[in-house]
């Protein structure tokens, strides 16, 4: 067996692109027992860096989130603004659209895939709470979903800031 190009951490999400969070999130625990989700409004307005394809170009999206154990779902809402969603959106409806794992050195990973041809879509970086601490956090989208038959792998690097 061949080395592989990088090593990811563990799965940290699956992304559903959904046209409305709220409506998704009712359905998912109404109908599966799902949840509790908490939600909330990402303005990447204020975001100091997030690229769509290389481009500047800010979004406003609502994330409706729950865990399953250790991987939470995602249910993606775009509210303003076209990104990697929007196009899922209006090429496939509503769906599953990406796999996330939890890395260290996300920067650094995506040079080595950018070396094999495989470029980032979306990436942001920003700054949230995540179980009441303040943490620096960094994502990329991977054009993953041309060579793995449809699901785009996301990378998620969150660190801690120091308070």
């Amino acid at each position: 067996m061949t080395e592989p190009i990088v090593t990811l951490g563990t799965v940290s999400h699956i992304g559903i692109v959904v046209e409305d969070a709220d409506a998704a999130a009712a359905f998912y625990t109404r109908t599966f027992g799902l949840g509790p989700f908490s939600t909330q409004i990402y303005d990447m307005n204020e975001a100091p860096y997030f690229r769509v394809n290389g481009e500047q170009n800010p979004a406003i999206f609502k994330a409706a989130i729950a865990y399953s154990g250790g991987v939470f779902i995602e249910l993606v809402e775009v509210i303003e603004g076209q990104t990697v969603h929007t196009e899922f959106l209006k090429e496939r409806g509503a769906g599953l659209q990406h796999l996330a794992f939890n890395v260290t050195g996300g920067k650094q990973i995506v040079e080595r895939l950018a070396a094999e041809g495989i470029q980032a879509i979306l990436e942001y970086e920003f700054e949230t709470e995540f179980n009441s601490k303040p943490m620096h956090v960094y994502e990329v989208y991977l054009d993953t979903a041309r060579l793995t038959g449809g699901t785009t792998i996301q990378l998620l690097e969150m660190t801690p800031l120091e308070s």
